[in-house]
């Protein structure tokens, strides 16, 4: 029992200093990122684009400069970035998109969007509003669980319905 009880107090002094040092990590991360932010709304500036075409791709094969593929971190550069590829003026970019914004920019279309160096943070539309997207078809499973959702309500219903029934012709009788 003496020795559960030694194990139990080392892993509680363990897990309260991993707590402690993430928290001032990420105190640390949103400093950091709050700097950044001001840094983009500082540079940041509305071009007229045509959107030729995007995709989510590997940062190795999206297009981008070197430059920028160097100062990637390790771990980014396996994942998938929003990329969108538009015409500039008389020249054609690669740009980073933020990820919200991704799914709303459209293709072939002619676009305001507020950018800053090769990322673009907010996007309209330049003769009328954008299109919304179209929503997402449900899953296998999503829809297997509407059915049993709406069944169940219809039960419910059905429920009442001959609940209310029976009591109407019992005051008949």
């Amino acid at each position: 029992m003496q020795t559960f009880l030694n194990v139990l107090i080392v892993i509680l002094v363990i897990l309260v200093i991993a707590l402690v040092v993430l928290y001032f990590v990420g105190r640390k991360m949103q400093k950091k990122q709050t700097a950044q932010q001001e840094q983009m709304e500082a540079a940041k500036q509305t071009v007229s684009m045509l959107i030729i075409d995007k995709k989510r791709l590997p940062i190795k094969e999206s297009g981008l400069p070197q430059m920028v593929i160097d100062q990637t971190p390790k771990l980014m550069r396996r994942s998938k970035l929003p990329i969108v590829k538009a015409k500039v003026g008389p020249r054609i970019m690669t740009f980073v998109s933020d990820a919200a914004i991704f799914d709303s920019i459209p293709v072939k279309r002619e676009v305001k969007a507020v950018i800053s160096g090769i990322y673009i943070m907010e996007v309209r539309g330049v003769r009328g509003p954008l299109e919304t997207p179209q929503p997402k078809k449900k899953g296998f499973f999503a829809r297997m669980k509407d059915k049993v959702t709406g069944k169940a309500k219809e039960e419910a219903k059905a429920a009442q319905q001959t609940g209310k029934q029976g009591k109407k012709s019992k005051q008949a009788k």
